[in-house]
């Protein structure tokens, strides 16, 4: 039985619980290189989901980079860093004090790039950096949801081949390391995608932006019904405790 004098506090504390879980948005952070941080796929995205259930998603991030997209309302919040090598962002832990500062519910990553065109890393080195990279996430939030790309290809050199094995693996690592309260789902941004989708040989176009969003898209949807879902668990357990506390 709980004394009567703490009864309102801690009817007061529950009731705060709930009222945090059920109206938070979701945190959705686009981590990433070049290809999430000077780009304006983020912008169409935020876009899209204004129709939908979750045009209240807040995206988050240090990085706030304005890309010239003409949108001067979309979330700009993201974990993009030009030039940044999947192997060094793990290797360095990066990602912790990036996730402390802005933790996150949902997270899409588009990495490896940079470690095959600049440094030529091998594709085993590389996985063994995006399951680091997982680890993190889910040291930071065990039950976040995670969504990552096989990456587009280059329109210059001859970095495709090698892009290639490593999009090649991904599926398979995913799956060795996918958990029920922290699914990771794959997003394949190589196929259809093509040279004239570049402004630069490196980075989305406007038509490359739009094929990349159409990708997340549907993913994303999926992530967020996942983690809206979980709020609605804790919420539910919160009230649960309230009701015990009033009997």
């Amino acid at each position: 039985m709980v004394p009567l004098t703490l009864l309102p506090t801690l009817l007061a504390l529950a009731a705060t619980a709930v009222a945090q879980n059920t109206t938070t948005p979701l945190r959705y952070m686009p981590f990433g290189d070049s290809i999430t941080e000077i780009i304006c796929w983020r912008a169409l995205l935020w876009d899209k989901l204004q129709a939908t259930e979750w045009k209240d998603v807040n995206f988050v991030g240090s990085g706030k980079t304005e890309n010239n997209c003409g949108n001067s309302k979309y979330d700009r919040d993201n974990e993009g860093h030009s030039g940044y090598l999947a192997i060094n962002i793990a290797n360095q832990n990066q990602l912790d004090g990036w996730l402390v500062k802005n933790p996150a519910d949902v997270v899409t990553m588009h990495l490896g790039t940079n470690d095959i065109v600049q440094q030529n890393k091998p594709v085993a080195d590389i996985i063994a950096a995006f399951t680091k990279l997982v680890g993190t996430m889910r040291a930071k939030n065990s039950k976040v949801k995670i969504v990552v790309a096989q990456i587009i290809p280059m329109g210059t050199g001859s970095f495709n081949t090698k892009i290639q094995d490593l999009n090649k693996q991904i599926p398979t690592w995913a799956a060795g390391l996918n958990k029920t309260e922290s699914p990771i789902w794959i997003v394949d941004q190589y196929t259809g995608f093509s040279s004239s989708d570049l402004r630069d040989g490196v980075h989305p176009n406007a038509s490359g932006d739009k094929k990349m969003v159409e990708k997340w898209f549907p993913a994303l949807l999926t992530a967020f019904a996942a983690a809206k879902a979980d709020q609605g668990v804790k919420a539910k357990v919160v009230g649960e405790v309230e009701r015990r506390f009033v009997a």
